[in-house]
């Protein structure tokens, strides 16, 4: 597919953590105070996907361009694209969040959505994070929450509250 046909296909925007990726197993590292962010980010290779999310990333890419957007920090690079391939994801850029970037996820989130939809259709956005949702929402994007995973409240806290991921 030549570069010019691909820029035209709609991007589908799929978040990593508890929309992708299961991250029950490594909660335990943001219950301490303080928060061990080392562990919590060192033990993401090891998350199992979900099933829910990965079909529907898969399916997107029949006729998407799919792309992640993560709240993860750009250090964590390596492990991600890793994590991705390893589990047969759809080739697609990955967004990560600076690595001094402490605005609540929201914020961030929004501020690169609204760069990759820069000319392009976004056909959607999927993301676990209910606030995320509600900005990219008001924005006039289509949102899709991505409910399949566990509550996850010591990670929403720090989504919002510390700008961690």
């Amino acid at each position: 597919m030549s570069e010019t046909s691909r820029t035209r296909r709609p991007l589908a925007v799929f978040d990593i953590d508890n929309t992708l990726a299961d991250t029950a197993h490594r909660q335990h590292f943001l219950e301490r105070r303080p928060r061990d962010w080392a562990g919590f980010f060192a033990a993401a290779p090891a998350d199992p996907p979900l099933p829910r999310g990965v079909a529907l990333a898969m399916e997107s890419a029949a006729d998407c361009e799919v792309v992640y957007l993560t709240g993860r920090p750009e250090r964590c690079r390596a492990d991600t694209l890793d994590w991705l391939d390893r589990h047969g994801l759809p080739e697609g850029r990955v967004w990560m969040r600076g690595n001094a970037d402490r605005r609540p996820a929201r914020l961030t989130k929004l501020d690169v959505l609204g760069r990759i939809a820069r000319g392009r259709v976004v056909r959607m956005l999927v993301d676990d994070d209910e606030l995320v949702c509600q900005a990219a929402r008001a924005a006039g994007f289509t949102v899709l929450l991505a409910d399949w995973a566990a509550e996850a409240p010591e990670l929403k806290q720090a989504q919002e509250g510390e700008g961690r991921t």
